[in-house]
């Protein structure tokens, strides 16, 4: 059973009356009142989110029970190991089944964030976290009480150490602007900036920050942002690390797609006929792929100039609801796609056609991102009913569903991360979630 199901099992007991709610404990029927002029009302809504607040409850207590079982039948790591010697397994199969094993014995340990400023950590909600590619450092977006955002970055070096805290450096000139997505720009060095869209008021604003701008030194050392022009409204964005199209990004707006050399001041627009909500560029050719609110997915050669009437979309896919996150495997064959109708697929982009689809994931209208870390043959994403779920990518099954330390709502959807190398090469491995104001570790036993 899923535990974020929210369906009530009244059709199976008893018979559904309109109107009425049937009480399996009870073993009787209440009326569901209005909600609008009754103390505590009785409603559709307050019974699901009760039975979705018990499974959370009871979830989190199987697993401080350590209640753990792994999800294939049969496999445990002495049966593993005692396979791979008789070389029944191969060494990829080994490696990809030693992970599932190691993100079902997963336990949660809440993080102390240390600031140099007192006043910076555990103050604000958590919105958004993004690792760079090294996994040592941390983006992070928060939302603040009188509104807007607050930048910082979290050095996550000191997850090594027994106590298990993470220094984090915020930046309190940028404050003012809503950030819904943000991606590592490599423009002198790798993960040297930060590409941000947000909404200050009307239009909306991309920037790009110079990661220095998070740290401890003089202040008055410290580089000025590097360029911020107006836009419309921003839904996501994307560096190229092709260097065929070098210190490139691109953004994805309302029914547009702005391409943008942030050396030569060049711009590139592309008319679409739905708005953008998720960016990524392919690495060996300078390609853009983009997926829309219609439920398109399409890719722009972005070497081309946009003609009137000139046809320059290339691969087209197609999702019936709308597209919120894109990533591209390593060797660049394949997509995986979410939207928001709860759907996951991998497409096979030679063939042009889905061949796996990851099942359990909830969605109905927020724009959430996927995780996939091919090393481990993992994929992560969080839904809608604030569950973390992962998936093993080669045969799409679900591994493991981890319930949110807090009660669900929509302002507490958590922002995860994972990597084997938290904090660098010799970092520790596990996911990081962010849920408001608390940061987890979930490692590796």
């Amino acid at each position: 059973e899923d535990p974020s199901s929210s369906s009530l099992t009244q059709n199976s007991v008893a018979p559904e009356l309109p109107g009425f709610y049937y009480d399996a404990e009870k073993n009787r029927y209440f009326r569901l009142l209005p909600g609008h002029n009754n103390y505590n009302p009785l409603t559709k809504e307050s019974i699901q989110y009760k039975a979705m607040e018990c499974k959370r409850l009871r979830l989190l207590e199987e697993e401080e029970k350590q209640k753990k079982k792994t999800t294939r039948p049969g496999l445990n790591s002495s049966m593993l190991l005692q396979k791979r010697q008789l070389g029944l397994v191969s060494s990829t199969s080994y490696c990809r089944l030693v992970h599932e094993l190691k993100v079902n014995c997963m336990q949660r340990r809440k993080i102390e964030i240390h600031s140099p400023d007192s006043s910076v950590a555990g103050t604000n909600n958590f919105k958004i976290i993004v690792a760079d590619v090294a996994c040592e450092r941390i983006f992070t977006v928060n939302d603040v009480e009188h509104g807007g955002c607050k930048y910082g970055i979290i050095n996550l070096r000191g997850l090594g150490k027994e106590s298990l805290t993470v220094e984090m450096y915020d930046n309190l000139y940028f404050t003012n602007r809503k950030v819904n997505s943000v991606c590592w720009a490599s423009l002198t060095h790798q993960d040297s900036h930060l590409c941000l869209m947000g909404i200050a008021e009307t239009p909306g604003c991309a920037s790009l920050l110079p990661a220095s701008l998070f740290s401890s030194g003089n202040p008055g050392d410290r580089p000025g942002m590097l360029c911020s022009f107006k836009i419309s409204t921003a839904w996501s964005c994307a560096w190229c690390l092709n260097p065929q199209a070098d210190n490139c990004f691109s953004t994805g707006l309302t029914r547009r797609v702005l391409v943008t050399n942030i050396v030569t001041g060049h711009r590139q627009i592309f008319g679409t006929s739905s708005d953008v909500l998720a960016q990524q560029f392919a690495t060996q050719t300078p390609m853009l792929y983009n997926g829309c609110r219609s439920g398109e997915i399409f890719s722009i050669d972005v070497r081309q100039r946009n003609r009137k009437g000139h046809s320059w979309k290339a691969i087209r896919l197609f999702h019936d609801s709308a597209v919120t996150s894109i990533r591209l495997l390593e060797a660049e064959h394949y997509l995986m796609a979410a939207d928001m109708a709860g759907k996951i697929k991998l497409w096979d982009l030679r063939a042009a056609k889905c061949v796996k689809q990851y099942k359990g994931h909830h969605n109905e209208y927020a724009v959430l991102p996927l995780h996939v870390n091919e090393e481990e043959g993992l994929l992560t994403a969080v839904g809608q009913d604030c569950y973390t779920r992962i998936w093993s990518l080669q045969d799409a099954h679900l591994l493991r569903t981890i319930p949110s330390p807090h009660p669900s709502s929509k302002d507490a959807i958590p922002s995860v991360v994972f990597s084997s190398r938290l904090g660098g090469s010799q970092g520790v491995p596990g996911l990081l979630m962010a849920v408001r104001q608390d940061l987890y570790h979930f490692s590796y036993n």
